[in-house]
């Protein structure tokens, strides 16, 4: 309901305290439901492990974490009080003293409430050495964490879950509990907390109109009246806002980063361009609210139509909001085509060049962010994605994005006619190179729903009215990639030897069984059979089967030559385009089929390495000093703050989100699932058994199933090192998963040169000739 002022209201304010603004912005939100249903189910997970032995990879951390030095135990036992009753009394005490009765009555309750849950599951469940499970002090301190660190602040909150770790490396030193006791106390101290949240609500999780209203009084705006306009989910909040004597205003309320340029989108991106132009990176929401507010600012200093800003600035107890004049007028993407005249687009286009002349890139150009107003002059909206200060390639870019939009609303031809009437030659000449897919972002491409070639159409249009030719694709291998390639494989082929004997390998590869190594070279070849049937799987369009295996048998050169495997992604995109897909689509099955075996090669790693350790395989396992361990369990703990950080869930958990909804899309279609996912389960499984080959080359006694187990998990941590085919990483973890089973350290040493020679490396050579051969059929 809209909020209005009564004629009795003081001028100088509405009265509403810092408590009360905290307050009103208490409410509930839908995603912790979903949040308490997976933690549930983790919680489930972890009480059936409880049943079974303990697995040789947690005692491992269990024995680690012991050896931690005595003379900090006085530290780690006061940190177990802390998750007794006495924290719970000491938290309620303290928020009473300080006037939050909510919070203490919260704390007390759900403190409570896990205690009992915990000593309930204690008389249910009992770990291995008769520790009790979960762990009580653990879910204590989490609980009050959950629930009492959101009505203090984002830095309260991330000190609460660094003292959940604490807590559970403290239950885990002084032998209370095994690790997957305290994982359980965690998760039952959060699912806790999350009920809380959903019953009585949090801090943060609603806007308050009223505390709006309040924040433009005190700023001397004197509103009247303020209502809530409809707003889409994850978008920012606007609201109309009525003044005494002046025009109405319009408030953006900012409670989340509005940017998209994540990784993945780089990535992308990098399979197209040369030279490529991020988005620059915003901190906080009012640090993007006040971007857009001097972005704004000089772009109306450079002559360019924009409504008048107002106020922006940082809000207590609430989001951060801009506040701008209100211009009457609709949005581009209302207008009936016939209302859209040449005037109103050439306008348009003085508009983009006025920016282009300021040296502002505005980087959402999207027509509805284009606003006519009552006399039919274009309006430029949202300059949340600007950066001022742009390069020639930057304002390119977002005259490419114009051009999109425009197409989007009145055709291709009126917007590329249009355009070159008003604009330099020069100027579309250089925005032409940016009409591709991978160089838009997604909310660009999203206008571009008009037909399956609409971009291709534009790009060609615009190309054949400009007398240009259409950009094409450049293969990512160069000579200078090929060379230090060879440098730096040479240098570790010859100190992997260094780890064992270097005569004795050198001796047992002379000795090695040739049958076997010839076997090891069929799997390479064969491995790459299987991806290009994972390849076929990804695709709602049939491929065919031959010349998708030709263009896989020259990926393993353009793949594995090239950082990250950039090479792969190009050579399929190509190749997918020639068969007739839009570059969108071409794009989408290549990331399906990496995505697709990331998820099996990840479920095989999971399952596989609790079989193996639970079948006593792994009787050499030994994880280094607990001083390195503690710094890598630092450099977990702070990816994953970034990745729950606001600008970790803007760029990672987007993309996430829609290649899982691929894949479940996937397994709708029994045969694509096979294709995908048995395909991309046989290659992980016979590039597996090309490392046994090798191994069966040199040693028989062992286990292949754990040696392929210990591939796959090689292979999947050893790629995420940006090296052309994880050079170094794979043969790092190789070893260690082949020590831990108690092959010697020659053989393993020389089985896993062997198998990246035969298995991995030699393929490239015929890789080489099918990509020549390939591009003379102007296949790729």
């Amino acid at each position: 309901m809209p909020v209005e002022r009564s004629p009795s209201a003081p001028s100088g304010g509405t009265g509403v305290s810092p408590r009360s603004r905290l307050r009103l912005s208490i409410g509930r939100h839908p995603r912790d439901l979903a949040k308490l249903g997976l933690v549930a189910g983790l919680l489930v997970l972890s009480a059936l492990l409880v049943l079974i032995p303990a697995n040789p990879v947690e005692i491992a951390v269990h024995q680690q974490l012991i050896a931690l030095p005595r003379v900090a135990d006085p530290f780690w036992v006061v940190l177990t009080w802390i998750g007794s009753w006495a924290g719970i009394v000491g938290v309620v005490v303290a928020t009473s003293y300080l006037g939050w009765i909510r919070v203490a009555l919260l704390s007390a309750g759900s403190g409570a409430l896990t205690w009992l849950v915990a000593m309930l599951m204690h008389q249910l469940l009992e770990g291995p050495g008769g520790r009790p499970f979960p762990s009580e002090e653990v879910a204590v301190v989490t609980v009050l964490a959950v629930v009492a660190t959101p009505y203090f602040g984002r830095v309260a909150r991330y000190l609460g879950w660094g003292l959940v770790l604490l807590t559970g490396i403290a239950v885990v030193h002084l032998d209370l509990h095994l690790p997957l006791g305290a994982v359980g106390g965690a998760l039952l101290g959060w699912g806790v907390g999350l009920l809380c949240h959903l019953v009585w609500g949090a801090p943060g999780r609603k806007v308050s109109e009223l505390v709006i209203f309040d924040e433009l009084v005190q700023a001397g705006l004197a509103p009247v009246s303020i209502s809530a306009l409809r707003h889409r989910l994850l978008q920012p909040r606007e609201f109309a806002v009525d003044t005494v004597d002046g025009p109405p205003l319009r408030v953006k309320v900012v409670r989340r980063l509005s940017r998209r340029a994540g990784g993945w989108y780089k990535l992308k991106r990098l399979l197209m361009l040369l030279d490529v132009q991020d988005e620059p990176s915003l901190s906080t929401p009012h640090h993007e609210v006040e971007h857009e507010a001097y972005a704004a600012l000089l772009a109306a200093r450079a002559g360019v139509r924009t409504p008048e800003v107002v106020l922006a600035g940082d809000v207590p107890y609430a989001p951060a909001l801009l506040v701008m004049r209100e211009v009457p007028g609709r949005r581009l993407t209302e207008l009936p085509p016939e209302e859209i005249d040449d005037d109103l687009l050439a306008g348009v286009w003085e508009q983009v060049a006025l920016l282009a002349e300021a040296r502002i890139a505005h980087h959402d150009l999207r027509a509805k962010n284009i606003l006519v107003d009552e006399h039919g002059r274009p309006w430029l909206l949202s300059f949340t994605f600007s950066h001022p200060g742009a390069d020639d390639a930057r304002c390119a870019q977002d005259l490419a994005e114009a051009l999109v939009s425009v197409a989007a609303v009145v055709g291709t031809q009126r917007a590329v006619t249009s355009a070159i009437a008003a604009l330099p030659v020069e100027s579309l000449a250089a925005a032409l190179g940016s009409v591709v897919p991978l160089a838009l972002p997604r909310r660009i491409r999203a206008q571009a729903q008009r037909g399956r070639y609409f971009l291709a159409e534009l790009r060609e249009t615009l190309a054949d009215r400009l007398g240009l030719p259409i950009p094409g694709f450049r293969s990512p291998v160069r000579p200078t990639t090929v060379l230090s390639l060879l440098l730096v494989g040479a240098a570790v082929y010859l100190l992997i030897p260094e780890l064992s004997n270097t005569r004795d390998v050198l001796g047992a590869l002379r000795h090695a069984n040739w049958g076997w190594l010839a076997v090891a070279v069929v799997t390479g070849f064969a491995a790459v059979v299987l991806s290009s049937i994972s390849v076929q799987g990804s695709s709602r369009i049939p491929l065919p089967f031959w010349l998708t295996l030709q263009v896989q048998v020259a990926a393993a050169f353009t793949g594995r030559t090239t950082p990250g495997g950039a090479g792969f992604f190009g050579i399929n995109v190509v190749y997918l385009e020639r068969l007739g897909l839009r570059r969108p689509l071409a794009v989408g099955v290549t990331l399906l089929n990496q995505a697709g075996t990331g998820a099996v090669a990840f479920v095989v790693s999971v399952i596989g390495v609790f079989a193996v350790g639970l079948s006593g395989t792994f009787t050499n396992l030994s994880l280094p000093g607990w001083q390195l361990m503690v710094g890598v369990a630092a450099a977990v703990l702070v990816a994953v703050l970034v990745v729950l950080s606001p600008p970790g869930r803007r760029r990672i958990l987007p993309s996430v989100r829609e290649v899982s909804r691929e894949l479940l899309e996937t397994l709708r279609h029994p045969v694509r699932a096979l294709q995908l996912f048995g395909g991309g389960l046989g290659y992980l499984v016979v590039s597996g058994l090309g490392l046994a080959t090798s191994l069966a080359a040199l040693h028989s006694n062992f286990s292949w199933t754990a040696v392929t187990i210990v591939f796959v998990v090689g292979n999947t941590l050893g790629h995420l090192v940006p090296s052309p085919g994880g050079l170094g990483a794979v043969e790092a973890v190789l070893l260690a998963g082949l020590g831990a089973m108690g092959v010697p350290p020659t053989a393993a040493v020389a089985a896993v040169l062997l198998s990246r020679l035969l298995t991995y490396w030699i393929p490239v050579l015929p890789g080489i000739l099918m990509f020549r051969y390939l591009q003379h059929r102007n296949v790729i």
